[in-house]
């Protein structure tokens, strides 16, 4: 099929898409409910359906009073046994595939089942509804007069017991349907390549002779890929590379850190950044407009939405609230039901909405990356925000980082101890330490009220990285490339103890 050709048809099929999601932004309680009602009717017959009478089971009060909230700890034995062949469990219909989570560096994984309905319900359909949006917001787009740029995970998938698990951009691309393929470079082959370095080089040595007009992918590995492009071709930018380049699709991790980097490889005002929200559970939001720093709750994935507000988060009296229920502004973590069989999931992130009508939403951190050693309610959101406004005021740029506690120790306060690595460092780590003080101080008043008068926290403490510290520390566990991601905050010093290690 002629590229022209293919380009109309696709652009003609996406944009029919945007009525049915102007149905959920019209009518979002009831498509919500709809969508549980669905989920619950059709595990009827599993063992956790009779478990708790779904049968019975008519409105949503019921269901949270009936059916626990539950972390993967908790359901790991019934995954197990569904990971050994036995089926009808937590979903009728047969779980062969097993996304393996990448989204922290803890030596335990997770096995995260995907079934079909998953597959083409919420993955490959929130993919073309990410088009569908771009396209409808840019109508003279020649995306698909190019190839997009893939950035997958580096692990090829493994049988076991008879079913299949791998990082959930693996399992994807060695399903995806063929117009996806069509579209897509690198091939399948060096897509799933599992050696990280190899595969970068591979990857460079396809792209580089194809048109590619948009990019997707994580921006901490992306920008590695990026600027090995730029190393290896001896161009300027990277519309020397593909000059027809419009868009990069972007999510796992924050983008601020690395938009002023990405801005210098691709010097273009009218190129665009659109940012999703997914992870192995499922697909969540999309970025529905233009430069906009908020996303689309996405409500017709087969995904039942709960949330708990952050200040109730963990205590006995926690409740789950309905996405109907909500305010703006309040940070809240989100308990998802899917058809994959996940019932009432703590996913472990954060989010914000932004708006309610419709409803937007921003990702804020993750329920166990932040530090609050001592009450201050540190959160990503915070850290990111702070460390782009300084490196803006400095000139710095910021390749990773990450930061956990000192404690009390006897009479001494505690403080929090940064390790960062810079690719362009400030002149002034002193300077830097105090901008980033101040900044923290302006934007979370908890963190304020500790560090007044050094009442409770001292001066951070902020260490410069050796060049590529966070890069080995991850070969070293064997966690290059793909949707690995270095934790960013944490309560404990683990991360910090083992990276001051590494960097003597």
């Amino acid at each position: 099929m002629p590229i022209t050709l293919f380009n109309s048809i696709a652009s003609w099929l996406l944009k029919k898409r945007y009525h049915q999601i102007e149905l959920f932004l019209k009518y979002p309680e009831e498509v919500q409910e709809e969508v549980l009602h669905q989920l619950i009717e059709i595990a009827e017959d599993t063992e956790i359906g009779r478990k708790y009478d779904f049968e019975s089971i008519n409105k949503y009060e019921t269901f949270r009073e009936r059916v626990p909230i539950s972390s993967y700890e908790e359901l790991e034995p019934i995954i197990e046994r569904t990971r050994r062949g036995e089926q009808n469990i937590f979903w009728p219909t047969s779980i062969k595939l097993f996304a393996k989570s990448s989204g922290t560096t803890n030596a335990k994984s997770k096995f995260i089942p995907v079934s079909e309905e998953a597959l083409e319900d919420c993955h490959y359909k929130s993919g073309k509804d990410l088009l569908c949006l771009y396209l409808n917001n840019n109508e003279n787009s020649q995306l698909f007069t190019g190839k997009s740029l893939r950035l997958g995970g580096s692990k090829e998938l493994y049988e076991d017991n008879g079913s299949y698990f791998g990082d959930l951009s693996a399992i994807l691309i060695d399903n995806m349907p063929l117009w996806a393929e069509f579209s897509s470079t690198p091939s399948s082959k060096v897509s799933l390549m599992s050696e990280w370095e190899s595969k970068l080089k591979a990857i460079i040595k396809e792209s580089t002779q194809e048109n590619v007009t948009s990019l997707a992918g994580v921006p901490s590995w992306m920008l590695v890929l990026l600027n090995n492009v730029i190393q290896d071709t001896g161009k300027d930018n990277l519309f020397q590379v593909w000059e027809n380049l419009e868009v990069y699709f972007h999510g796992g991790v924050s983008f601020n850190p690395y938009e002023e980097q990405y801005k210098k490889l691709l010097p273009r005002k009218s190129f665009k950044y659109y940012e999703i929200y997914n992870a192995s559970e499922g697909f969540f939001a999309i970025q529905d407009r233009n430069n906009a720093d908020d996303l689309l709750l996405m409500l017709d994935y087969g995904i039942f939405y709960e949330f708990i507000p952050m200040t109730e988060y963990g205590a006995e009296s926690q409740t789950a609230i309905p996405l109907w229920e909500v305010k703006k502004n309040t940070n809240y973590a989100i308990i998802i039901t899917t058809n994959s069989g996940l019932w009432r999931y703590k996913i472990g992130d954060t989010i914000k909405f932004t708006s309610t009508s419709p409803y937007r939403i921003k990702v804020t951190g993750r329920t166990k990356h932040h530090i609050n050693v001592f009450g201050e309610e540190l959160i990503i959101e915070n850290a990111e925000e702070a460390l782009k406004t300084i490196c803006l005021k400095t000139g710095a740029e910021i390749k990773d980082y990450t930061a956990g506690p000192i404690f009390m120790v006897d009479k001494e306060k505690g403080a929090h101890e940064w390790i960062i690595e810079f690719r362009n460092p400030p002149e002034d780590i002193d300077v830097f330490t105090e901008y980033l003080d101040n900044a923290l101080k302006s934007l979370n008043s908890d963190y304020e009220a500790k560090r007044y008068n050094n009442i409770t926290l001292n001066m951070p403490k902020v260490h410069v990285a050796r060049e590529n510290l966070f890069y080995d520390w991850l070969k070293l566990k064997g966690k290059l490339g793909g949707q690995h991601k270095i934790p960013r905050l944490s309560n404990k010093r683990g991360y910090v103890e083992e990276l001051l290690q590494m960097n003597k």
